[in-house]
């Protein structure tokens, strides 16, 4: 009775380790608290380093995400000349609701800034670059461990966002094993 089993049950491994690779490969997105507890803010000088030094030390790719908090204040995706002069006339995109989340569509760079007058000025605006995955960069940390802290903040914040992922790995597993014993 042993090679019945035996001849359902490599093909069905294969086929289960080929699909649990694939979901852990393609549902590895990260959501990155910008300015940690504080959220984003003005700088006051006090913080332990700024928002760009920040990003620096971690590594964004396609799907990932940036969640920004932030009360009397707004998100503006500008681009590079906008970013460096800290002109709010014509951002790419606003954001206003205090509790924005930004997803990577694409890989390359993205400039953030406050659109609250006098605070980009302050230091309160953030390039990101968004690599592609192949991509390796000297220092940086690894998206799955994101590095050395948030702007403002002395610790690092960035979330795993593989709960369906697991779910549905639960569920192959399950069918695996119905699948493995019929």
């Amino acid at each position: 009775m042993a090679a019945p089993i035996q001849t359902k049950f490599f093909p069905n491994l294969l086929f289960f380790l080929s699909v649990a690779l694939l979901l852990t490969s393609a549902v590895s997105a990260y959501e990155f608290r910008v300015g940690g507890p504080r959220g984003w803010t003005k700088p006051t000088g006090d913080e332990l380093e700024n928002y760009n030094h920040w990003a620096t030390k971690n590594r964004f790719h396609v799907g990932d995400s940036l969640y920004f908090k932030y009360e009397n204040d707004s998100v503006l995706v500008v681009d590079k000349n906008a970013y460096k002069e800290c002109n709010t006339t014509d951002p790419q995109l606003k954001f206003v609701d205090g509790n924005t989340t930004f997803r990577f569509d694409r890989h390359g760079y993205f400039y953030f800034i406050s659109g609250k007058p006098g605070h980009c000025e302050a230091g309160e605006r953030l390039i990101i670059r968004v690599m592609v995955h192949s991509e390796v960069m000297p220092g940086a940390a690894p998206s799955s461990q994101p590095g050395g802290g948030s702007a403002n903040t002395e610790s690092g914040a960035a979330l795993k966002t593989t709960t369906a992922a697991s779910v549905l790995m639960a569920a192959l597993g399950s069918l695996f094993a119905i699948s493995l014993f019929s």
